[in-house]
């Protein structure tokens, strides 16, 4: 199952490194990971996607509460959360499918970014299925290039991740 971590982190050198060597040496995946500064500069929010039995999260959260750096953290699958990705897919274009993507973009709500003679860029945000959904809409030879930058994700309601 799909878990997303929302680790509040102390914003220090290493602190990011600390923890992707955790995942490292115990042989767990990290699909995606994002890190920014939050309201308190001294802070970062790290969010990271990983897939694991319950098992597996349970050991990787209670390693990852060992680590000094980590403050607090919460794994937004056990509560009701939004998630969110951000794609930026590079497609090729002709006359003909120029109006169908740009049709599909709208559809999938979808902003194009950039337009060239033969290509469309295209920036879509929301869950990680809409973005699956609109490549596979696409046809696999009129791809350039995909961007996508993992998921983040918020809980809803009052219970958040603070100090």
């Amino acid at each position: 199952m799909k878990h997303i971590i929302s680790i509040l982190i102390e914003n220090e050198a290493g602190a990011l490194s600390r923890v992707a060597g955790l995942f490292s040496a115990r042989g767990y995946n990290i699909e995606s990971l994002t890190v920014a500064v939050t309201e308190d500069p001294s802070l970062s929010r790290m969010t990271l996607v990983t897939r694991g039995s319950e098992d597996v999260i349970e050991q990787i959260t209670k390693q990852l509460n060992k680590l000094i750096d980590v403050v607090k953290l919460i794994d937004l699958a056990e509560s009701v959360h939004i998630e969110r990705e951000l794609m930026m897919v590079k497609i090729k274009t002709t006359g003909q499918s120029r109006e169908e993507i740009r049709s599909m973009a709208d559809i999938f709500r979808g902003k194009i970014l950039d337009v060239t003679p033969t290509s469309y860029v295209v920036e879509m945000t929301g869950p990680s299925s809409k973005l699956d959904a609109f490549i596979a809409a696409i046809a696999p030879d009129s791809l350039i290039e995909v961007v996508r930058s993992g998921a983040t994700g918020i809980s809803r309601g009052e219970q958040g991740l603070h100090l």
